[in-house]
């Protein structure tokens, strides 16, 4: 029926006239038309409705209803296809990493300081890589950080859209960028440079690696943050502007604590971003498997030693174990900072403009 027959029945007409409905085989209950007042009269097909015959049909509605499980159980295989592939990569990594541990301590694997792993017997602690890959994480953050997040308060909140529209696109490009080509630029630019004006032995150490992987992580922190500030309520900063605050005050002490959440994933995710990278450390660290104590002393990463050692380290030895073993030092590291996303995005999280 219509929204005629709740009004009608929500009446005291229709209350009255429940009991006086004739009931057929088949059909909906006919109202006494000459008992209902005009503005309740519905059309006249409308009065008789055969259940035999429904608007859509039966057979045009169990297509629909099989359509919409097929999209259902489709999507549902996508998502448990990528867990099962993130499942078998987690599997595998720890079947082949874990062997090591049999006959070498883990204590020794995480803090000792020598990595020979051609010795007889091997020695497998990886404490310089592990700091290098933390000193490198951190120096370029500290120059990515500010430099996405302000980017992208300036593309939301003071860039004109037509300047918007120009800087925007090459922002993106950066992300589009190869690693090995931004590589090849710290080896050819940013290497000399730093040799011949801070008197470095190497241009390639750990300030040069810093630097190009602050370059990579821009893009990521920008869009997240991007993304976290535009969706911050209008009406937020409308009411700070009627309060008479300025556009300079308005975005430092309302939009960005309320995009706090979406920022602060979108630090975790470029951190874990330059903790991960293979390609730049490899070529612009410098290989040196040294605790830095300055900015300009080579480095080796832990990706760069997997990188570098994986072919040439011999089936199912120690060494290749190690290496593995390296892989779930990264995959826990890896975790750490997107369960710290997770906190913060959910410490920090705004329902509307209630939670500010």
């Amino acid at each position: 029926t219509g929204d005629w027959s709740s009004d009608v029945c929500s009446s005291d007409l229709g209350a009255r006239s429940v009991a006086a409905y004739v009931t057929k085989p088949g059909h909906l209950p006919a109202l006494p038309v000459n008992k209902i007042p005009a503005v309740f009269k519905p059309p006249v097909q409308w009065r008789v409705l055969s259940l035999k015959n429904p608007p859509l049909g039966e057979k045009a509605m169990r297509r629909a209803d099989l359509k919409e499980k097929i999209v259902q159980y489709s999507l549902t295989g996508v998502a448990g296809s990528s867990l099962l592939a993130l499942a078998g990569i987690v599997l595998f990594l720890f079947m082949e990493g874990l062997p090591l541990f049999a006959h070498y301590s883990v204590f020794d694997f995480l803090f000792g300081r020598l990595w020979y792993p051609t010795e007889d017997p091997g020695l497998f602690g990886i404490f310089p890589l592990l700091m290098a890959s933390l000193a490198v994480t951190l120096f370029s953050s500290l120059l990515a950080v500010p430099l996405g997040v302000l980017t992208a308060v300036y593309l939301t909140e003071i860039a004109h859209p037509g300047v918007r529209r120009i800087i925007k696109p090459f922002v993106e490009l950066l992300a589009a960028l190869p690693s090995v080509v931004l590589g090849f630029l710290g080896m050819v630019v940013l290497a000399p440079v730093i040799q011949d004006w801070l008197g470095a032995a190497t241009g390639l150490n750990l300030l040069n690696a810093s630097l190009v992987l602050a370059l990579m992580s821009v893009p990521t922190i920008c869009s997240v943050s991007e993304d976290a500030l535009y969706s911050v309520p209008r009406d937020l900063r409308e009411a700070s502007l009627a309060l008479g605050a300025t556009r300079w005050q308005t975005t430092v002490r309302v939009v960005i604590p309320a995009a706090l959440s979406g920022i602060g994933t979108a630090v975790m995710l470029g951190m874990s971003r330059a903790i991960g990278e293979t390609m730049v450390v490899l070529m612009v660290a410098g290989g040196a498997g040294l605790i830095p104590t300055s900015l300009l002393d080579p480095v080796r990463p832990m990706p760069a030693s997997i990188a570098a050692e994986m072919a040439e380290a011999p089936f199912r030895s120690d060494h290749y174990h190690a290496l593995f073993a390296i892989g779930i030092v990264l995959f826990f590291l890896t975790l750490a900072f997107n369960l710290a996303a997770g906190h913060i995005a959910e410490k920090h999280r705004q329902a509307g403009s209630s939670g500010l």
